[in-house]
């Protein structure tokens, strides 16, 4: 199993169903900046979408359009708005009329008659229609997914982290904006149901041969998280404390759904408890079945694990403790408080929703089986890094770091907390992130100095070496009189942080920096001397 999750990482960069194939690419285009940048043109709020969509399973076609209700950052006389080149542009319509407009790449430049005033708000109806991307590999490579259940009938899923929502419908595409609320009308083939983000406001037999699902959230949302969800399904429901459970699949899979899904309440009483309450009461909680593997889609989470426990009957940590739990359920649904409630500005710190996102399985192992099993568990996983590149990427060209932001990210946390060396401080502060940032963007330097202020030890040497470096540090001993004398070799000036190692058995502390320092105690051989490597994940070498 160890050689084929080697190959697969190889090619893949990450073997998490959260994300799409992480790039990594270092020469970039018009189009890498069109996407990723802030120009003038995306100098608006969004404050809303109305999605109103058919889609045609049987010709893999979709047509419609979406209300963009946003409000001016400045005088905007042209507006950007992203959608695939492939997908036609039907018309934009601004007040009752026809606005023109140009393309270039997936970028759509509209222009307004009379440049809109700063702090304007106001909307446009953007009509279009076409065969969107189909999917090859979901939910590495993003698009639909057509398909057809063991009995036949229609299943249809679509998964565009990473490659873009705009590849299926018109939006501002920058993880920068969300729209505080979204609405969603899909109309499917009667017989079939869709399944959206947020709460069922409406069913409507539109007399056609369709039936329109409408769905509403009242929280922001990115993008990406955006879905819809079309099949025969069959509905049951379930609650924690005030949060509504949701859960939507195939009606053959019904019975082992209900078993399977019992996990979810041991799950929220952890990260209730861990990582405070879920971020989208409002919107309730929902496990939707899909035709591909899984997807945090806020309020809806795409869930294709076939009912089995691990990801898929693996264990991505080679230590068995992984296959005592549903892999999907589980990450997928911590992405609700780290990716969809607290966001990244920019893909390039899509560290802030893997890290934190792998790091949350360690958090329900802990809760379930004890800290000592989350430790080995995350230890386990550092055989899927590559230390190559660095998790942080490239900023403003739409450019993710490398796949370490999974499990060297979750590795990182787990440090930061030892550094920390008080679990009561620790658990407070991870709280107080998720409920201070609820519902916010932000960038990297917010979290690093966030979880920086609780404590005496400067974590910035720290998140510079791990977040902005391939490598990781490797603590040096070498041998001086009747001991050891030990320093940090880094790629960060100044290095220091410090690290648990343990002498003849007994656990110290030290405190390494670049330079030379001498151990207090008497060791008599290099064997004497192990590295807490539950806690720490660095190089450890003896000169």
């Amino acid at each position: 199993m160890k050689n084929f999750l080697s190959l697969f990482l190889l090619s893949l960069f990450t073997f998490s169903a959260s994300a799409q194939m992480l790039s990594n690419k270092k020469e970039y285009t018009e189009a890498d900046t069109l996407r990723g940048s802030l120009r003038a043109e995306r100098a608006y709020d969004v404050l809303k979408y109305h999605l109103k969509l058919k889609v045609n399973p049987s010709e893999k076609f979709i047509n419609g359009s979406n209300i963009i209700t946003f409000k001016t950052e400045q005088k905007l006389p042209v507006i950007q708005i992203d959608l695939f080149k492939n997908m036609d542009i039907d018309s934009i319509m601004f007040h009752g009329k026809a606005l023109n407009y140009k393309r270039k790449y997936n970028a759509v430049f509209i222009d307004f008659e009379e440049s809109l005033a700063k702090n304007t708000t106001d909307s446009l109806e953007f009509f279009y229609s076409g065969h969107p991307i189909i999917a090859k590999n979901a939910p590495w490579d993003g698009g639909f997914v057509w398909t057809k259940d063991e009995q036949g009938n229609t299943w249809v899923g679509v998964a565009v982290q990473g490659t873009g929502a705009s590849l299926w419908y018109p939006n501002k595409d920058h993880q920068s904006d969300e729209p505080e609320s979204v609405q969603l009308d899909i109309a499917v083939p009667n017989g079939l149901m869709d399944v959206s983000n947020g709460r069922m406001i409406g069913k409507k037999d539109l007399g056609n041969g369709y039936t329109q699902w409408s769905w509403k959230t009242v929280s922001p949302i990115n993008n990406y998280d955006v879905t819809l969800n079309i099949a025969n399904y069959a509905h049951f429901s379930d609650k924690f404390k005030d949060l509504t459970l949701d859960y939507y699949v195939l009606p053959y899979n019904l019975e082992k759904a209900k078993k399977q899904f019992q996990e979810v309440k041991d799950m929220m009483a952890c990260f209730y408890e861990k990582m405070g309450p879920y971020p989208f009461i409002e919107d309730g909680y929902k496990l939707v079945e899909t035709p591909y593997l899984g997807m945090e889609h806020q309020s809806a989470v795409a869930y294709g694990n076939h009912y089995s426990k691990g990801y898929l009957g693996r264990d991505l940590s080679g230590t068995g403790i992984g296959l005592k739990w549903d892999y999907i359920i589980i990450h997928e649904s911590g992405h609700e408080w780290f990716g969809n409630s607290i966001t990244a500005k920019d893909i390039a710190d899509m560290w802030i929703h893997e890290s934190f996102t792998t790091y949350s399985e360690s958090i329900y192992i802990e809760c379930r089986w004890g800290k000592e099993a989350a430790q080995k568990y995350i230890k386990g996983q550092r055989a899927n890094i590559l230390n190559q590149e660095t998790i942080i990427g490239d900023y403003g060209v739409n450019a993710e770091g490398s796949g370490d932001m999974y499990y060297k990210g979750s590795s990182l946390l787990n440090m930061i907390r030892s550094i920390y060396n008080d679990d009561e401080l620790w658990w407070n502060t991870l709280r107080d992130f998720t409920k201070i940032y609820k519902h916010k963007i932000i960038e990297s330097k917010t979290v690093e100095d966030f979880f920086n202020k609780p404590i005496k030890t400067d974590l910035q040497p720290v998140f510079d070496q791990y977040l902005r470096h391939p490598h990781i540090p490797e603590l040096q001993f070498k041998r001086e009189g009747k001991t050891y004398a030990y320093r940090w070799r880094a790629n960060v000036e100044n290095f220091k942080m410090p690290v648990d190692v343990f002498i003849d058995g007994k656990e110290i502390r030290l405190k390494p920096t670049l330079n030379w320092k001498k151990l207090d105690q008497k060791v008599s051989n290099k064997n004497e001397i192990k590295l807490n490597d539950l806690e720490f994940y660095v190089n450890m070498s003896f000169k």
